[in-house]
């Protein structure tokens, strides 16, 4: 599969108007992808559980209109969005080779997520591949029949070219994103993990504590460029590809110690590769740290099998199988909750990936 069989090659532009909706989940990786080459190819492999709480629901009403150029309006939690806008364009630009009518209407788009935005949920990973599957649904509107493997491959291909880790988006409950040797995948779109899952890693839970909704120091994009001649970027490479090959393995198998110790160990590798890039940031906050040795000490205590991931920020992702959440939960509320920003966090669990909704 290349770049060219996403490639619209002929459409009939007489469709005057329509609308389509969608609601597309957020991803939470287990093995981080940091660091990518040119037109969002990851420098290495990676591997999400899609979620299901955490989503963003997208409309995009279109309009058959005169002229050549780019033409939209957003629209965010209600009210006009400019601050989007720039990101939006730059996307079209990116994804018109593949879908060429998007000059020839203007469209309406408007989005909202269930989570804060900005808060280390992985915003743009919804956000941008509930748009690509409304763009592909637009397409389709057009009089253009694909399958359904094929409508997911392109939808995700183009989601990658608005925020790289939106590919991982469109499927669940877990999706491949980058060229390895261990798994089925590609550079250009995610992948549904296709291996029977062991019961578990089924109804994964993933509690999400919110410790800073404020707006990140420094955006994904940016850390991202800072992998470029970072000291350590090769054998962190060749590192997740080593530890992507072994959760196959863990997922398969059942293995939920060992699943704890590769995630977490990628989770603090992410933070260690900003850490020590150049310029250098930290984007932890001392509460970050107070639930992650709550974390620790609490397994060690009680023999749970919680563990935690993070984003590139500072919120905590609290990861345990569904038999134990009752105690989980109660944990969280005793003891996690005083370090969440108002106390506040998000319930979410596996999910089944995007869905239609209009």
């Amino acid at each position: 599969m290349t770049e060219q069989n996403f490639t619209l090659k002929s459409y009939t532009s007489n469709v005057e108007n329509g609308s389509v909706k969608w609601e597309s989940p957020s991803n939470i990786a287990l093995v981080k992808y940091w660091g990518k080459k040119e037109n969002q190819i990851p420098e290495n492999p990676s591997i999400s559980f899609t979620l299901s709480n955490c989503k963003t629901i997208t409309e995009v009403t279109y309009k058959k209109k005169e002229g050549n150029d780019f033409s939209f309006d957003v629209i965010f939690e209600g009210e006009n969005n400019e601050a989007f806008k720039p990101k939006i364009k730059t996307f079209f630009e990116r994804i018109e080779t593949y879908m060429p009518f998007l000059r020839d209407y203007h469209f309406k788009i408007k989005t909202s997520n269930t989570f804060p935005h900005s808060s280390g949920i992985a915003s743009s990973a919804s956000g941008m591949s509930a748009l690509a599957l409304c763009l592909m649904s637009v397409e389709e509107d057009l009089g253009i029949d694909y399958s359904d493997e094929y409508f997911n491959q392109k939808a995700s291909f183009l989601a990658r070219l608005g925020s790289g880790s939106a590919c991982r988006s469109i499927e669940g409950e877990l999706v491949v994103w980058g060229e390895n040797e261990s798994t089925e995948s590609s550079d250009l779109f995610g992948v549904k993990f296709e291996d029977e899952i062991h019961p578990n890693f089924q109804n994964y839970q993933d509690a999400i504590l919110l410790v800073d909704k404020g707006e990140k120091q420094v955006s994904s994009t940016v850390g991202h460029k800072l992998m470029y001649g970072h000291p350590f970027a090769k054998k962190r490479f060749t590192q997740a590809h080593e530890n992507l090959s072994e959760l196959k393995d863990i997922l398969i198998s059942g293995n939920l110690k060992r699943f704890i110790e590769v995630v977490e160990s990628e989770a603090l590798t992410l933070h260690a590769m900003m850490m020590t890039s150049m310029p250098y940031f930290i984007l932890m906050k001392p509460n970050t740290l107070e639930i992650i040795n709550k974390i620790w000490q609490f397994r060690a205590e009680t023999g749970s099998n919680i563990c935690f991931t993070l984003d590139a920020g500072a919120n905590v992702h609290v990861l345990f199988p569904k038999a134990e959440a009752d105690k989980v939960y109660e944990f969280i509320k005793t003891q996690l909750v005083v370090y969440c920003q108002n106390g506040h966090y998000i319930c979410d669990v596996v999910g089944k990936g995007a869905k239609k909704i209009g």
